[in-house]
């Protein structure tokens, strides 16, 4: 039996069909592939928000900044010279004072006291010393007045003797009267030596007795004098010229000797205190020369002591001022210092990036000699200052690069720049 066939044109058509699915498939499949092996597009990077610096060649000045404070280099601290009570408060911070100036008045009833009474011993020693005196004066007068007495009866019996031996010779005398005459005036010879040496004893009795007194009564004027002093103390002066910087006490206090009531600076003698962070510490020396900007004026000093210890991640740096201080330096005034470390000859540098730190290889952007693209290329970097940084491989003089951070970018090796 005949069967019937399908026309050739219904045929080649569903080949052409399946065909051209197939190629579609393939085509599809392609370009999918394709695409998924495309990099991804490079990011752009707006010019205006980046920091881009050209590598020179050239000296290269190595410092470290630190802030910090003026500080007054003569300080006196003015002391409480007594237990006492603030009774006035006559001066505020930031008056200028010389040595006699009075700050704070104090009181002491029993400081007083001690002075009245020491004053009052003084008056009384002195009635002493001269009752004292008085009185061995009239002592001195008796035993002359004694030995008088006894040299006129001496001279008696000497004339008494020399007659009765006249008569003794005529036989008018008997011997045992003479003999009487004798002892009278050997006894009153010895009588009148005895009082002799007595009031020469009495006059040394007399000096060493006026002595002491006058040693006691000049032990109660000292300290007549030193409790003066303590009570006139108690208005308490600043000691020194310069300007007040505190008062640390207030009216009604009581206090106690030693206590520190106010505090003197000189401030024409002026240094700076500046505050380096540790990890910058380890290059800075005695001697290296240091600019200290008061915000109104530069002050050129030298580093004159380095803290030994750190404190909350910091050293305390002292720098030694030089030269005329501008009118806007004051103690406690706010500054940034600037100091030295070295000066390298011929080096190739850059601005310090805002990544990476000295001694590393950090990657960066550099710029193409069109400047529309960077790429990034692995830089090894130097020694370090505030705002450059030495170059030592990766980068050529002319370069230019990207300093500021872009670690937004770190996945790209090329970005372009607008």
């Amino acid at each position: 039996m005949d069967i019937k066939r399908p026309p050739k044109s219904k045929i080649k058509k569903k080949i052409r069909n399946a065909v051209m699915i197939i190629v579609g498939l393939a085509t599809i499949g392609g370009i999918t592939y394709g695409l998924t092996k495309l990099k991804p597009a490079a990011p752009t990077l707006d010019r205006s928000t980046a920091v881009i610096e050209t590598v020179k060649r050239g000296e290269m000045v190595r410092d470290v900044r630190g802030n910090g404070t003026l500080v007054p280099d003569v300080t006196r601290w003015v002391p409480a010279p007594a237990d006492g009570r603030v009774e006035r408060i006559l001066l505020k911070a930031g008056v200028e004072v010389d040595s006699s100036t009075v700050i704070v008045e104090l009181s002491n009833p029993q400081l007083e006291q001690q002075a009245t009474d020491t004053e009052f011993q003084v008056k009384a020693a002195e009635a002493d010393q001269e009752n004292l005196k008085v009185r061995l004066e009239s002592e001195t007068m008796t035993q002359k007045a004694q030995i008088a007495t006894i040299n006129s009866q001496y001279s008696q019996a000497k004339l008494q003797l020399d007659a009765d031996e006249v008569l003794a010779k005529q036989g008018l005398v008997a011997d045992l009267v003479l003999k009487i005459s004798r002892v009278a005036v050997q006894d009153l010879a010895n009588r009148l030596k005895v009082e002799q040496e007595r009031l020469a004893v009495s006059s040394k009795s007399t000096r060493a007795q006026l002595n002491a007194a006058a040693s006691r009564l000049q032990q109660l004027r000292a300290l007549a004098t030193l409790r003066r002093q303590e009570v006139e103390a108690l208005k308490v002066r600043a000691g020194t010229g310069g300007v007040l910087q505190q008062v640390l006490v207030t009216e009604g206090q009581q206090v106690t000797p030693g206590f520190n009531i106010a505090r003197v600076a000189d401030p024409t003698s002026l240094k700076a205190v500046l505050r380096v962070a540790e990890t910058q510490i380890k290059d800075v020396r005695v001697g290296q020369p240091v600019v200290v900007d008061t915000r109104n004026g530069l002050i050129q000093g030298t580093v004159s002591r380095i803290d030994p210890a750190a404190r909350e991640g910091t050293f305390e740096i002292d720098a030694s001022l030089i030269g005329p201080l501008p009118a806007s330096a004051r103690p406690d005034l706010s500054v940034d210092g600037t100091i030295e470390l070295e000066r390298l000859k011929d080096v190739l540098k850059v601005g310090r990036p805002a990544f990476g730190q000295a001694q590393q290889t950090i990657g960066m952007f550099v710029l193409t000699p069109d400047g529309t693209e960077a790429e990034r290329r692995s830089v090894k970097l130097g020694r370090n200052s505030v705002s450059t940084v030495e170059i030592l491989e990766g980068l050529k003089e002319g370069d230019q690069v990207i300093i500021s951070d872009t670690s937004a970018l770190d996945s790209y090796n090329r970005i372009r720049i607008r």
